[in-house]
C-alpha cells in the first residue's frame, strides 16, 4: 500500500491547514482551577522530572523538559491542538492577519521527497526571482530537503526581514540544477482573487480564511459586477483552501445568503463553546468599520451559483460548502472534502505563548457533523478528465492519528486505499501532466461547473463514466428544520 500525500500549504502562513481558528486569546490564568487534581500521577511526573534531573546522561534544561511536557500533553488530545511557543505563537497571528515573512510560495511535498513549488506569489521574492510553478527544492542552504517533513522545511524557509536563503532547484527541461539566493520580505497576501472567465460568467477563489477575507470578498464581488453587471452564474473555488478564521467563513456564506440566515452552529464542554452563528455583522466583522457586506449588488443573493471543493478543502471551507448547501444556494461539485469538523481556540498563556486547544465540533445549519467525514460534492466531479490525480492518494481527517470522531453518527470507514500498483500508476501520470492552474481554461472542473451553471450535461467522476444534464442551481429555498 502506498502513502497518502500531504496537502499543500502557505509558506509561512502558520501551517494553518485544516484549521478553523477562533480568535478569542482569553488568559487561561483567568479561568478557575479544577478542584479534583489527579494528585497521584502529578507526583509521578514530579518523580520522572527529578530522575531525568539527576540520572540522566547530561544536564537538561527545567523549561526545556516543562515545555516538551506541555507540548506531549496536548499534542495527544488530537491532531490539530497543539502549545505555541513564542514563533509558532507570532505565526499563527501573522498568518491569520493575511502576511508574514517569508519567500512568497505556495508550496507541497512532492512524491520524490522533494519540495514541490505549486506557484510563488505574485510580486513576492520568489516571483521576482523567477521561480515557477512545478519548480522542486532539492536543498535548502545547504540542507537536503529530502528526509524534511513539510513543517521543517517551512520553518527553514522562514526568518527574520531581509535576511537570505539558498533555493536549489530542479526544473524540468533544465540540464543543471538552479540555485536561486532570495531575501525574505513581509509578504501581503491576498486571499480572495477572481475574474470574469467568460461573457456573464465569474469566478472567485478563496485561497484562505484570513482576517481581511471579507473585505477581499467584498471588493472583488464589486469588481466582478462592474466588470458585468449582468452576471447570469458564479463559481465559488474553495479547492485546497486550508481553512482559517472563522468569523471569515462565516463572512463569506453570509454574502450570498439572506440576512440572519444561521451559517453554523458548535457544540462543546464550555458554554461559549454551544451557540449558533448568524450571517450578521456581529457574527463575521473583527472590526467596528461598518458592514462591508451591505454595499454587495443585491444580485449577488440570488445569481445561480456552484461551489468547487476537493480533498484539499477542509474546516472554514468546509463550513461555506455545507450552509450553502444546506439552503440549496449552490450546487457542490469536485470531490469528496477533507472533514475537519472541530474547532480550535487560542488560549494564551503568557504574552508570547498559546494553547491552541480543539474546544468545539461545528454543524452545518441542518445540524450535520463534518468531522472525519466531510462535505459530499451534490455532483462528483473529479481533478481531469482521466481521473481525480493526486487528489486520491492525499490525508483526509479519517486518516489522522487520534482524530476526534463524529458525535451525529457511526463514523464511516475509511477511505479504502488503492492497491500500490493502481497509485504507482496514477504517481507516474501525474509526473507527466503540468501543475493544476486553477480558473485558467485547462480548469476541467472548473468547467463542468460552468457546464453546470448553464444547465448542459456535466462530466461526473470517472468510476461514474456518465454525463448528467443539471438545471442552474435555484436561487433560494428553505431549510429543514
Amino acid at each position: 500500500m502506498g502513502k497518502k500525500l500531504k496537502n499543500t500549504g502557505l509558506v509561512g502562513l502558520g501551517v494553518v491547514a485544516g484549521i478553523a481558528v477562533s480568535l478569542q486569546f482569553s488568559a487561561m490564568a483567568q479561568r478557575p482551577a479544577d478542584p479534583a487534581l489527579p494528585l497521584e500521577e502529578l507526583r509521578q511526573l514530579a518523580d520522572v522530572f527529578g530522575l531525568i534531573k539527576s540520572d540522566y546522561v547530561e544536564p537538561v534544561e527545567d523549561k526545556k523538559l516543562l515545555t516538551e511536557a506541555i507540548t506531549g500533553m496536548v499534542a495527544s488530545l488530537d491532531p490539530h491542538s497543539a502549545y505555541l511557543d513564542k514563533k509558532a505563537y507570532a505565526e499563527l497571528r501573522e498568518g491569520s492577519q493575511g502576511k508574514f515573512v517569508g519567500l512568497g510560495i505556495e508550496i507541497g511535498q512532492s512524491e520524490d521527497g522533494y519540495i514541490k513549488i505549486v506557484a510563488p506569489i505574485e510580486d513576492s521574492p520568489a516571483h521576482r526571482a523567477g521561480i515557477k510553478a512545478g519548480d522542486l527544492i532539492t536543498r535548502l542552504d545547504s540542507t537536503p530537503v529530502k528526509g524534511l517533513s513539510l513543517d521543517e522545511s517551512v520553518k527553514k524557509m522562514r526568518g527574520e526581514p531581509h535576511s537570505k536563503v539558498s533555493l536549489t532547484v530542479l526544473r524540468k527541461d533544465e540540464p543543471e540544477l538552479l540555485v536561486f539566493n532570495i531575501s525574505r520580505e513581509e509578504i501581503h497576501q491576498k486571499s480572495v482573487k477572481g475574474k470574469i472567465v467568460e461573457p456573464g460568467y465569474a469566478w472567485l477563489r478563496i485561497a484562505q480564511f484570513q482576517e481581511p477575507t471579507v473585505d477581499d470578498l467584498a471588493a472583488k464581488i464589486a469588481d466582478l459586477y462592474k466588470q458585468d453587471p449582468q452576471l447570469k452564474g458564479l463559481v465559488l473555488d474553495l479547492r485546497n483552501d486550508p481553512g482559517g478564521v472563522l468569523q471569515g467563513a462565516i463572512g463569506v456564506a453570509a454574502a450570498f445568503l439572506p440576512r440572519d440566515s444561521a451559517i453554523v452552529s458548535t457544540n462543546g464542554q464550555l458554554p461559549d463553546s454551544r451557540q449558533t452563528f448568524y450571517g450578521r455583522p456581529e457574527y463575521y466583522l473583527l472590526r467596528n468599520e461598518g458592514d462591508i457586506l451591505a454595499k454587495l449588488p443585491a444580485a449577488v443573493k440570488n445569481v445561480p451559483m456552484a461551489v468547487l471543493v476537493n480533498t484539499g478543502s477542509a474546516s472554514a471551507s468546509e463550513i461555506v460548502a455545507g450552509a450553502l448547501q444546506d439552503y440549496k444556494r449552490a450546487t457542490i461539485i469536485g470531490t469528496q472534502t477533507f472533514g475537519k469538523g472541530s474547532v480550535q481556540t487560542i488560549r494564551q498563556l503568557t504574552a508570547d505563548t498559546a494553547v491552541k486547544l480543539t474546544t468545539a465540533r461545528y454543524y452545518t445549519p441542518n445540524g450535520r457533523s463534518i468531522q472525519a467525514k466531510g462535505i459530499t460534492p451534490d455532483l462528483q466531479v473529479e481533478e481531469n478528465a482521466d481521473g481525480d490525480g493526486l487528489n486520491a492518494l492525499r490525508l483526509r481527517e479519517a486518516d489522522l492519528s487520534k482524530h476526534l470522531s463524529n458525535d451525529r453518527d457511526q463514523e464511516a470507514a475509511k477511505t479504502k486505499r488503492d492497491e500500490a500498483e493502481e497509485q504507482l500508476r496514477v504517481l507516474m501520470a501525474e509526473r507527466k501532466r503540468k501543475p493544476l492552474d486553477f480558473g485558467s481554461t485547462d480548469d476541467f472542473q472548473l468547467q463542468q461547473a460552468l457546464n453546470h451553471l448553464k444547465g448542459l450535461p456535466v462530466q461526473t467522476a470517472k468510476q461514474e463514466s456518465k454525463l448528467v444534464q443539471a438545471d442552474p442551481v435555484p436561487a433560494k429555498s428553505p431549510i429543514k428544520k
